[in-house]
Order: C-alpha cells, then sequence, then structure tokens
C-alpha cells in the first residue's frame, strides 16, 4: 500500500450477544441482508479486540462506531456499553448512536445519547426500495412527516445524522439537507448504487450529485460489496472518482465497515483499493480522505 499515513476509520462496529439481542446476526433462520450473506459474522460477539487484530499492521489511529439496529428499547444501552468501552479502552473516539426519529417520545433518547462524551450523532437507515428483496424499511421514511419533524429536532442536540439510503431516495434527502442547514448529514457506502443497470446507476450519479450541492453533506466510502458480489479495486475506481468530483477531496472519507464488510473481503482488501482508487491525489489529499475528513467531521 503506497498510503502508509494514518487512518480514521468513520464505520466500523462492535456487539456483544450476551448484552443485546440483534435480530440479523442472531435470528434463526437469518433474515434476509440485501447487502449478502451474513453468516460469516452470525451468531458470536465482536469486540474491540477482534477490531484490533483484523487492522494489525494497519495505522488506524482512531475509529467511528455506528449504531447496529437494535430496537428503541435498546438503543441508549447501546451507547452506554460503548461509552464505557471508549472511557477504559480508548476506542471508539466517537459514537453514532442509535435512533427512530418517527417516534413521538425520541427526544428524551437524543438528549440522553448528546449527554454521553463520545456521542457525535445518529442513525436510522431509511434504505427504501420497491423491491422487496432490496428493501430495509417497509415504507419510505424520508416521505414521513412525523420522521422528518424527529430530523428537526438533531440540531437543537449538537447532533449529526448518518444517512444510509438509496439512489432514489437521494433528490427527497437533498431537500431535507437543504432545509436543515445545521444538521451535518454523513451518506453511508457511497450511497448503495443497489440497482447496477445504466438507468439505476444515472439515478445514483444525479442522487449524489444533488446530496452534495449541501455544503453539510459529506459521503463515506465502503460497502460496494453489498451492492455488488464481484467488486474490485478497479471496478470501484469511477466511483470514487465521481464522489471525489461532486464532494471534493475535503467532504470524502475511506471507512472499512467492519466486521460487516468482511464478508466481502478482508481489511487490507478494501484498504488496498481505497489506496490505489485514490493514487492521483497528492500527499496531504490522501490524509485528508483517509484520517483528516473524518477527524473533523465527527469532532474527534
Amino acid at each position: 500500500m503506497a498510503y502508509t499515513g494514518p487512518i480514521v476509520d468513520p464505520h466500523m462496529h462492535l456487539w456483544d450477544l450476551d448484552r443485546h439481542y440483534y435480530g440479523w446476526l442472531q435470528d434463526e433462520p437469518l433474515p434476509h441482508n440485501p447487502a449478502g450473506d451474513t453468516s460469516g459474522i452470525a451468531y458470536r460477539s465482536y469486540g474491540l479486540d477482534d477490531y484490533l487484530a483484523e487492522t494489525r499492521g494497519w495505522n488506524v489511529i482512531q475509529t467511528v462506531h455506528v449504531e447496529c439496529g437494535l430496537p428503541p428499547k435498546d438503543q441508549l444501552s447501546e451507547t452506554d456499553w460503548l461509552q464505557e468501552i471508549a472511557e477504559r479502552r480508548g476506542f471508539p473516539q466517537a459514537i453514532v448512536a442509535g435512533a427512530c426519529l418517527e417516534l413521538p417520545d425520541v427526544e428524551p433518547l437524543l438528549e440522553a445519547h448528546a449527554a454521553r462524551s463520545n456521542v457525535r450523532g445518529v442513525r436510522q437507515i431509511v434504505n427504501w426500495h420497491t423491491n422487496p428483496l432490496k428493501t430495509y424499511t417497509r415504507r419510505d421514511l424520508l416521505k414521513n412527516p412525523a420522521w422528518r419533524a424527529g430530523f428537526g429536532l438533531l440540531a437543537k442536540h449538537g447532533l449529526s445524522f448518518d444517512l444510509q439510503l438509496y439512489p432514489a431516495q437521494m433528490f427527497d434527502a437533498a431537500r431535507l439537507a437543504a432545509d436543515h442547514p445545521d444538521t451535518p448529514i454523513i451518506v453511508n457506502h457511497a450511497g448503495m448504487p443497489t440497482d447496477r443497470d445504466a438507468a439505476g446507476l444515472a439515478v445514483w450519479a444525479t442522487g449524489m450529485d444533488a446530496l452534495a450541492a449541501a455544503p453539510n453533506v459529506s459521503v463515506k466510502i465502503s460497502n460496494f460489496g453489498g451492492v455488488d458480489r464481484n467488486w474490485s479495486a478497479t471496478g470501484i475506481e469511477t466511483y470514487v472518482h465521481q464522489l471525489l468530483d461532486y464532494f471534493g477531496v475535503e467532504r470524502v472519507m475511506f471507512a472499512s465497515n467492519f466486521p460487516v464488510d468482511r464478508v466481502h473481503g478482508a481489511f487490507g482488501k478494501h484498504f488496498a483499493a481505497f489506496d490505489y482508487a485514490s493514487r492521483g491525489l497528492n500527499a496531504g489529499e490522501r490524509q485528508a480522505v483517509f484520517a483528516d475528513n473524518a477527524a473533523r467531521i465527527y469532532r474527534l
């Protein structure tokens, strides 16, 4: 790998199956997951030592933990568990907590999350697709007035929002970003271009361009295997360059999504691909996309 500078991983996960119940990892049989077969990571806990072992040899200096799909009753408990790990071990340096923004009583949860010192924002997966094998939600939450009202509370509590969506939802999301300029929005997984034909990829490109027009929106590049099981370093290069063109080098971050993305390749495979795709950037720009942008956007 040509890039040898620091890495701030802005998207990783930990879970303790004895502490919380994660249906997508523990149900038998495992539920269908649009991002791929999760059997390789299911039915076992994944702790900080596991993550550090997988990233050994890479200069990972800081991480951002992103919520792992727990129900509302367990979302604050997950945050408190992670905060305790962070205070004892130093990692993760930031937490993106879980919150269901359409619930009428969500604000006390947001206030409680914000009171934890490592919490920087929240995530709620909103991927909606007309294809039942691709959708994560039964309805498009971006069109739900109650959800949008919940989103409107984030700035009050100093919270950012991690936005995991599909391309067909991006124009609604761009309007949301414009309506809430004081709320940082971080698009997850390069916008998940799940429809791989020319028309689908055109929707992704125009949607990401629209999102990039809002200065409060940035993007994390990860999980290409979640939409293309045959992904490769050469195959993702075009998408990386498009995102750099749309967002500029200052609003793009490379992320591992580990251990979820391990089902699509080892940590080194993903970061070697990012290295290859960014080889045309200068040294300062490379450090920006591998580390500095994440540190700034997540206030590390």
